[in-house]
């Protein structure tokens, strides 16, 4: 190994650690930022840099050009250059470069869709079915419902909803307590109906599938391990498929959760603390979603629209 190499190695090394520890970064957003900074360290020794302090401006803005002309989408162009932004106020804190080359590096403007909702119709239907599958009390179906209804009620992420533990569901004040980005923990309601699928799923689906090796996972797979994830998103697919609802992402029923609190009156604040953003405008584009709706309506319903 080079000694430019090492030098750079060591730098990205050292910056993930700090995410993780100091930032209490997911897994997820570890690799994504190990990766970009990665790739740009490669970059950069390509055209002489020996080490982060030899990377300006000018080389930044190269290396994302080259990523444009290799066809990557604007979205990862906007990741990437989040990723070199944090990498260099980092290394310029730390003492490691004696500027931070990246404070003026920007980044392409990133289309913004709004998120796909189910509408309350098609969420009732959702759940309904779900909960109709699982009258037979099979520990499968109940688990689908459970799933559906804890997403739908409560807004959580997938990753969040299968780290749960049985001890993180109050049934007496219909909450749960979730851990979410940042290992930031939340509590959140939820309602009667999600409350009688946790109810029956404690009651006789969990139980059918857990061994002695299950630990206090709420979730349990066929196996008596924790439930995962990739499980958890075909489960929502096919209950969808199956009940004739459009088929969005898992993630559509925390967007859906979050528009029909707002279009109920819940206030911007209430919804983030639900959700678990840690910025107010993160919340806010719900509210384009809702009026997007409300317009939709108008224009279908209204004779002079």
């Amino acid at each position: 190994m080079s000694a430019s190499h090492g030098e750079f190695e060591e730098a990205v090394a050292a910056f993930v650690r700090h995410l993780d520890l100091e930032r209490g970064a997911s897994a997820h957003t570890l690799r994504a930022y190990a990766g970009d900074v990665g790739g740009l360290a490669d970059f950069a020794r390509e055209h002489g840099a020996r080490g982060p302090g030899d990377v300006d401006l000018a080389l930044l803005r190269s290396w994302l050009a080259d990523l444009a002309s290799t066809g990557h989408a604007r979205s990862t162009l906007a990741r990437r250059s989040a990723a070199a932004r944090a990498f260099f106020a980092w290394t310029a804190r730390t003492g490691r470069t004696p500027t931070d080359p990246a404070s003026r590096l920007g980044a392409p403007q990133v289309d913004r869709h709004l998120p796909q909702v189910l509408s309350v119709a098609a969420a009732r239907t959702l759940a309904d079915h779900a909960a109709a599958l699982a009258a037979d009390g099979a520990p499968s179906r109940l688990r689908d419902w459970v799933t559906v209804e804890l997403l739908y009620a409560t807004g959580l992420r997938v990753g969040e909803l299968v780290s749960l533990d049985v001890d993180d569901v109050e049934l007496g004040t219909r909450t749960v307590r979730a851990l979410g980005k940042g290992r930031k923990e939340r509590v959140v309601p939820f309602g009667v109906p999600a409350a009688r699928a946790v109810d029956r799923w404690l009651g006789g689906g969990r139980p059918e599938l857990a061994t002695p090796t299950s630990g206090p996972a709420l979730l349990l797979g066929d196996r008596g391990g924790r439930w995962d994830q990739r499980r958890a998103r075909e489960s929502v697919h096919r209950l969808a498929a199956d009940a004739g609802v459009p088929d969005l992402a898992p993630h559509a029923l925390r967007h859906t959760a979050a528009t029909h609190l707002l279009e109920g009156g819940s206030d911007l604040r209430s919804v983030q603390e639900v959700l678990g953003h840690s910025s107010l405008a993160t919340t806010q584009r719900y509210t384009h979603v809702s009026a997007e709706r409300l317009r939709a309506s108008y224009r279908q319903a209204f004779p002079r629209a």
